[in-house]
């Protein structure tokens, strides 16, 4: 993997070289983020060149093991074109190119100081992916076995993720206490998570918490508008005022 200082970088779209091609040297990486920094951005490359050599593969991995207070997102090209997948780490503008396979993917959040767990993450990655497999086949106990092995793993990032399906499966399996336990604490690591809202709003609702719930949907909806065009929030929305109605009405 290689990387290079990139203070000539443009925000949102880089034309740049290395002013110092020992920077692109894989055995004398330099990296100045500081561990405890808690706004980082990370942009990955998915224009043409970079999607062909597997960028939106490397976002994905990026996504899936960054801590919450990583943010992992799309962006155009970022230059060296055919170098890739290329990416850059914001705010500090360090460009990284040739960050195809999930082993890099994790070198680099190590080096922008999310732990020595990366590897743990991948772990817990993997395992997170089989479940939700499980979960769609609608096999929610060997769901749940799966998400509390990559739990247990301690990953250093992509918990918030594990935890948010979890709490699906719990939900599923009649388990509401658990379903909200996991929401809850799915919205302790990634405050601006709306899928942890909607979780929570769930369990809410099952437990017939019906305030709460309808609290719970309006976080999630204030975090991310375009959920109100979405069918499954729609669904939950006319779930929950039939439940109201139902509630009110006089017996």
């Amino acid at each position: 993997m290689k990387l290079a200082s990139a203070s000539d970088l443009s925000y949102f779209r880089a034309k740049t070289t290395p002013r110092d091609p020992q920077h692109f040297h894989p055995n004398k990486l330099v990296f100045s983020v500081s561990p405890i920094r808690s706004e980082l951005e990370i942009r990955v490359c998915v224009n043409r060149t970079c999607a062909k050599q597997g960028s939106r593969e490397t976002l994905e991995i990026l996504s899936g093991i960054a801590p919450s207070n990583v943010s992992i997102n799309s962006c155009g090209c970022l230059g060296r074109c055919g170098a890739g997948p290329n990416l850059v780490v914001l705010p500090d503008e360090l460009l990284v190119s040739h960050c195809g396979t999930a082993a890099q993917a994790a070198e680099v959040m190590a080096r922008i100081g999310c732990g020595e767990g990366s590897k743990r993450s991948l772990e817990a990655l993997a395992l997170r992916k089989r479940a939700e497999g499980e979960l769609e086949r609608g096999n929610w106990s060997e769901a749940e076995v799966l998400l509390s092995q990559a739990i247990d793993l301690k990953p250093s990032g992509g918990l918030h993720f594990i935890l948010r399906s979890r709490s699906v499966g719990r939900l599923a399996m009649g388990n509401y206490l658990g379903a909200l336990e996991d929401a809850e604490e799915a919205i302790q690591l990634a405050p601006k998570y709306p899928q942890a809202y909607l979780c929570q709003g769930d369990a809410f609702l099952a437990l017939e918490k019906f305030d709460a719930a309808e609290n719970s949907y309006a976080i999630a909806l204030e975090i991310d508008p375009s959920l109100r065009r979405s069918k499954s929030f729609k669904a939950r929305v006319a779930k929950l005022q039939e439940k109201l109605s139902a509630a009110n009405a006089p017996s």
